[in-house]
């Protein structure tokens, strides 16, 4: 029957079983190698409602809908800007703009991708832009590991900058009620900041490690055309998808002090491209990541039980005596600990974690935690560069250069990566911290 569960648990017993059933979540989404992430989210909220620490309609009003179909409406658009070969051509002109020069491929497709990371979903930039790399590079006659893994701090850098950029950052803005216009002010140009000195740093490692040397002579730039052929490209198409994108960046700046949110933008316009473009709907959805919207809806129940628990109620009662009534403290602690958490777990399920209890802790406090939440989406994307495993698209580029017979290592992955992190997040923080205290933020 509506709102019955199997169980009805003590009220002393629900916060102790949540943080049980979290954690055992979590320990799965890690060991992704035996059981897949979705499955491992969709376990957790079945516990969650056999148990009765939710009732079916209280798991279903735990989901975040603003989050899955801003997702939704963005996988769309995206998939109808890949039909018509836009992210081919793309590739193509960032080749010739290259001139067949180690330095310019490193300093061109890192900005390309932290660019596109920034007003599209970063994994789908690295799947396109991924075997394009391994390509160029490998005719070039360079070591592609190196480039691969500047691909991936640019994405996760270059996503950190918009709401749409990187999930953390989506969900912090559905949590908090944050617009796009938000990130572009208060975190925009720490996370530029940061991709630039990322890249640089990425240049002089290589340099120093022989990877921008030894290459081919002669006409390396037409041997690496050779395999990157003219594109297919639809230009009605094109320009089709390309206007409802522009639309949809014009409408996620004005439309949040209008009560549009994200999500509602999102879904609106990318319907609204479904309908004039000449596609089989049924065909792009099949495109449609749908292991990742079940993935976070999976998620959204489990911490919903935390939730209702009074767990995060605890935890922001925690952190706000932590912070000792300093908000700059608390842009310290959780900047600097949300990168650390966020290297060694995937930073989505940890962000939706983080973002109730800023939640509580502003019911309590109010607008005065706004910078803790910019330290969230600081600390949480550009963490996820840290290893191997801390962001997504971390682990799709590892999948496609295994593919290509270039495995990235774990080790290996660490020792260029986790300086570079190291750095940029203390920079990007650390400037962050500043510009608070002089009352910038």
């Amino acid at each position: 029957m509506h709102g019955e569960t199997l169980f009805h648990l003590p009220a002393g017993w629900q916060a102790p079983l949540a943080i049980g059933l979290f954690i055992a979540t979590y320990v799965l989404i890690l060991a992704e190698k035996y059981v897949h992430r979705t499955v491992a989210a969709l376990l957790g909220a079945c516990a969650v409602m056999l148990l009765g620490l939710l009732a079916p309609d209280q798991a279903w009003g735990a989901i975040d809908f603003n989050t899955l179909f801003l997702l939704f409406g963005m996988m769309n658009i995206v998939n109808v800007l890949s039909r018509s070969g836009f992210f081919d051509l793309v590739a193509r002109r960032a080749l010739l703009l290259t001139r067949g020069e180690p330095v310019r491929v490193l300093w061109i497709f890192s900005g390309l991708t932290a660019l596109f990371s920034a007003f599209l979903d970063n994994v789908t930039t690295v799947l396109f832009m991924a075997p394009v790399v391994v390509t160029v590079v490998t005719r070039l006659g360079l070591r592609p590991v190196p480039f691969l893994i500047a691909i991936i701090l640019a994405s996760n850098t270059g996503g950190t900058a918009t709401l749409v950029g990187d999930p953390p950052n989506i969900i912090i803005g559905s949590v908090a009620g944050k617009g796009f216009g938000d990130f572009l002010v208060n975190v925009a140009p720490f996370a530029a900041v940061a991709c630039v000195a990322g890249i640089a740093l990425m240049q002089l490692l290589m340099t120093r490690r022989g990877d921008l040397s030894g290459f081919a002579a002669g006409d390396r730039l037409q041997a690496a055309l050779q395999d990157a052929p003219t594109p297919v490209v639809n230009r009605r198409l094109m320009t089709q998808a390309l206007a409802v994108f522009a639309v949809t960046l014009l409408l996620f700046m004005v439309g949040h002090p209008l009560g549009l949110e994200a999500g509602l933008i999102a879904l609106t316009t990318s319907t609204f491209l479904l309908l004039i473009a000449d596609l089989d709907p049924v065909a792009l959805f099949e495109q449609v990541e749908w292991a990742t919207l079940l993935f976070f809806m999976g998620l959204f129940v489990v911490v919903g039980a935390l939730e209702h628990a009074g767990v995060f109620e605890q935890a922001a009662t925690a952190l706000t005596a932590a912070m000792g009534g300093d908000v700059g403290t608390g842009i310290l602690l959780i900047g600097l600990g949300s990168a650390l958490i966020s290297g060694f777990v995937d930073n989505i399920p940890f962000t939706i974690s983080m973002a109730s209890v800023l939640r509580e802790l502003q019911g309590t406090l109010g607008a005065g935690i706004d910078p803790l939440w910019w330290a969230l989406s600081l600390g949480a994307c550009l963490g996820g560069n840290l290893t191997l495993i801390g962001a997504s698209a971390n682990i799709v580029v590892a999948d496609i250069a295994a593919r290509e017979g270039h495995p990235i290592s774990f080790g290996g992955f660490m020792r260029y990566a986790t300086p570079i992190t190291v750095i940029t997040v203390l920079l990007a923080v650390g400037l962050f911290y500043g510009a608070h205290r002089l009352g910038v933020m």
